[in-house]
């Protein structure tokens, strides 16, 4: 596979954030470009100039692991940076088309009856399960509740990146937009290296990045990360503000699958609002008001 473009560019944009001093380099005179330069990334992997620049051009088919290992450690970077390099010459060489079996299109994907069950019952906080294009697979009712406005507009398809940078209630959802806009764009960026054959994670990424000037700037600053564990904001339409944990699991009878789980600290405000976010989606069934709307 061809992809020294996405090689070149996530190369050179670990490479520029870097500064001499954080490295552990003096910061000499004259520097015209910001972080280190080729020879210094080059001197610090224990590589040729040459070689180095070979890399930075995007040629990373048939580079050994310890290079690569070389490489990152002078470009500082960190676990989801390692595996995305990784990822990156794997595509780059062609070993991971036969190392990763074909996914199945997300319309063809329905969740084992067990896996549902296990989703139903989990009763304390939203729980669901989403691809790495953030297609959401598979939810409990609190889940569906929860990701109500994701719902809402067909047009979402039930896609959390689509919700976020082209539905306008998503600026209300996150209060926090920013940071869940880098985050999801992190996380697509990611599955971009781990699966470069998905048509429709390309199909996805072209249409947010003609449709969304926030998503362009972002998708080409080549951030990638995983997605474990944390703490969010959120603001819901029927129950307000809501800050719960989260613990997203990587399925292993389902690779490129995570089961995600939101929770609120016992006791908390956001523990008695999703305690009211499942009065309300039991209402939605028989047409009871909203708690904020009996206020």
């Amino acid at each position: 596979m061809d992809n020294r473009a996405e090689v070149r560019e996530f190369l050179t944009s670990r490479r520029s954030r870097i500064t001499p001093e954080r490295a552990g380099l003096p910061a000499g005179p004259r520097r015209r470009v910001p972080g280190l330069r080729r020879s210094e990334v080059a001197a610090l992997a224990d590589v040729s100039v040459e070689y180095y620049a070979k890399l930075e051009r995007g040629h990373l088919g048939g580079v050994s692991p310890a290079v690569l290992e070389a490489v990152a450690r002078a470009l500082q970077l960190d676990e989801a940076e390692r595996e995305h390099l990784l990822n990156l010459a794997r595509a780059a060489d062609g070993s991971d088309a036969l190392a990763r079996p074909r996914r199945r299109a997300t319309r063809q994907w329905t969740p084992h009856r067990s896996l549902q069950w296990t989703l139903d019952a989990v009763t304390g906080g939203p729980a669901f399960v989403r691809n790495g294009r953030m297609d959401v697979l598979a939810a409990n009712p609190l889940a569906r509740a929860f990701y109500a406005d994701v719902y809402a507009d067909p047009h979402n398809q039930a896609n959390l990146a689509r919700f976020n940078f082209l539905d306008p209630a998503s600026r209300r959802f996150y209060p926090d937009w920013d940071l869940a806009a880098d985050v999801a764009v992190a996380i697509l960026r990611t599955e971009a290296g781990r699966n470069p054959h998905d048509k429709e994670l390309h199909d996805l990424v072209g249409e947010l990045s003609t449709r969304s000037d926030a998503f362009r700037t972002r998708w080409g600053a080549h951030n990638v990360r995983h997605h474990g564990t944390g703490t969010k904001r959120f603001h819901h339409p029927a129950v307000g503000a809501l800050t719960l944990a989260y613990e997203g699991l990587e399925m292993a009878t389902e690779p490129g699958l995570t089961l995600t789980v939101y929770t609120a600290e016992p006791g908390s405000p956001s523990d008695e609002g999703l305690r009211l976010l499942a009065s309300w989606a039991a209402g939605r069934e028989t047409g009871t008001p909203s708690p904020q709307e009996t206020d």
